[in-house]
Formats: structure tokens, C-alpha cells, sequence
């Protein structure tokens, strides 16, 4: 692993590293802030997944995320969101390739070889964070941002007892029945919707639910709400009486400003579960 920087910030650090991956066959970087906590200790800590054309880099200075995971001692993640580089697939179209892998594995050509985001996200960092950092394996939250928020929903519910809790700021709610997911899913796993239910929320809300409480906010005036289908995962939560919130802010849409108007809000309900017990 290589250190490319690490910044004082709110007493703690914020660093981003690079590795080489052997689940994406590339190069891969993230970005960790560390709260002054860790230096005595292993700290909770909090996944934060990016959505489309991201890199680790956005949430990490667009969000306003360290000032209250500070405040908690919540350490905070912040992967990226496709494997990138010389001999990685790509397409031209922004919502496909690098920068859109959709927190899924790919099995179909010529995206198999590299994009293999679960086996990323859900194993070998997590592995490689708890390794080399004071962070708690116990102690683990999960977040994102669209198609972050549809990657943070489908892992907590595929993963039970990892995660103490989980939510999402505008997430792809149900990509089985959108143009943002049935394109990519085709893409990356083939024809075969059945090989695609196990990364739609909304199918998986009324298939399994999350073992935890589930905090959602979704902007009135978000410019994608007809590609989110926020609708379909509010009355999957509600048929299944689901622990949870699901929250229609008004006049919000899908950029930062929205997601860090209510950061503090998230990392106040992820602290929640993160302590209690």
C-alpha cells in the first residue's frame, strides 16, 4: 500500500492510498479519515460509496463528512467506485465503464476481467483497511449517493451482521426497472435478469430487509427521481414494516448541496447504532 497524502483534519487525518487490487486487476485508491480517536485505538467506522463518475475524492471533500464524524469518532471510507487504467474497459457514455460499476461483478465481456466491485467493496478492503488502520471490524455502518446508495443498500442486506446500520442520500432504488441499472446490469451480468435481483433494494426490501435501523433522504426536486424510483423502496420498506425512516426533503436535488445539507443527520444515526451496546 502506498500513502499519496495524509492532511490534518478536525484533529484527526485524512489520507488516500493506493494498492494493487487482486479482485479489479488494477491499481485501486480510497480515501480513510482517521478522528483523533484512533490514535489510542481501533474507532467505529463508516462506508461511504460514490455514485456515478465519481472517484474516491468527491464525497471525500464535497460532503462535509469529517467535521461530524470528529465530533463522533467515526472513522470514514471512502472508496472508489470502479477499477481504473491502462487495459480497463470503458465505454463512452458516462454511466458505464469507469467511474459506473454499479457495486456489482461483472461476468460478461470486456468488463469481467477488472470489474469486480462487490469482491472490492465487500472483501478485500475492508480487509486491507482493518489490516493497517485502527478501525473496528466490529463496528461497521454503511452509506452512499445514488449509485452509492443502491451499492450501501444491497450490501447491508446481502450481508447480514456486517453492517449495524445503513443509509442512502438519493439512491438507484430499484435499477431492475430503470434505465439507470437495467442498462448496466445487461452490461455487466448478461441477459438473465435473474443474475440481477440480488443488486435491486427494492427487491431485496421485500425479500429480506435489513436486520438494523435504515435512514433514506431523497431530494423533492432531484432531476433523476424518475431513474431513482425513490416510490418502489418506500412501499417495499412499509409492506415489510421495516426499522427505518424514509424521508422526502423539499426543494433538495441530486447534487452535494443536498448530501451535505444532511450529513450530519446521517452520522448522528450511524454514531447511534455504532455505540449502542
Amino acid at each position: 500500500m502506498q500513502t499519496l497524502s495524509e492532511n490534518k483534519c478536525f484533529g484527526g487525518i485524512q489520507g488516500v492510498y493506493s494498492h494493487a487490487s487482486d479482485a479489479c486487476g488494477c491499481d485501486m485508491t480510497f480515501g480513510l479519515f482517521l478522528p483523533e480517536e484512533a490514535a489510542e485505538g481501533p474507532v467505529p467506522v463508516l462506508w461511504y460509496l460514490s455514485g456515478l463518475t465519481c472517484t474516491h475524492e468527491n464525497a471525500m471533500v464535497k460532503a462535509g463528512a469529517q467535521a461530524w464524524a470528529a465530533e463522533a469518532g467515526i472513522a470514514l471510507v471512502f472508496p472508489d467506485t470502479s477499477p481504473r487504467g491502462e487495459g480497463v474497459a470503458n465505454d463512452e457514455a458516462y454511466d458505464l465503464g469507469q467511474g459506473a460499476g454499479f457495486y456489482v461483478n461483472a461476468i460478461e465481456a470486456p468488463w469481467a476481467p477488472h470489474f469486480r466491485m462487490w469482491d472490492y467493496v465487500a472483501e478485500e478492503l475492508p480487509a486491507i483497511v482493518t489490516a493497517n488502520f485502527a478501525v473496528a471490524e466490529d463496528r461497521q455502518a454503511i452509506t452512499g449517493h445514488s449509485m452509492g446508495g443502491h451499492g450501501a443498500l444491497t450490501m447491508a442486506m446481502r450481508l447480514p451482521g456486517r453492517f449495524r446500520s445503513v443509509s442512502a442520500f438519493a439512491p438507484i432504488a430499484h435499477p431492475t426497472q430503470s434505465d439507470w441499472g437495467r442498462k448496466q446490469l445487461g452490461a455487466y451480468l448478461g441477459a438473465d435478469e435473474n443474475l440481477w435481483a440480488p443488486h435491486d433494494s427494492t427487491l431485496l426490501m421485500r425479500r429480506l430487509g435489513f436486520d438494523g435501523p435504515v435512514l433514506i433522504d431523497q431530494g423533492s426536486k432531484d432531476q433523476f427521481l424518475d431513474l431513482l424510483k425513490p416510490e418502489a423502496l418506500a412501499q417495499a420498506m412499509m409492506e415489510r414494516r421495516q426499522n427505518g425512516q424514509f424521508r422526502m426533503q423539499p426543494g433538495y436535488d441530486h447534487s452535494y448541496f443536498f448530501v451535505s445539507s444532511f450529513m450530519r443527520d446521517h452520522i448522528a444515526f450511524h454514531a447511534e447504532a455504532l455505540y449502542a451496546g
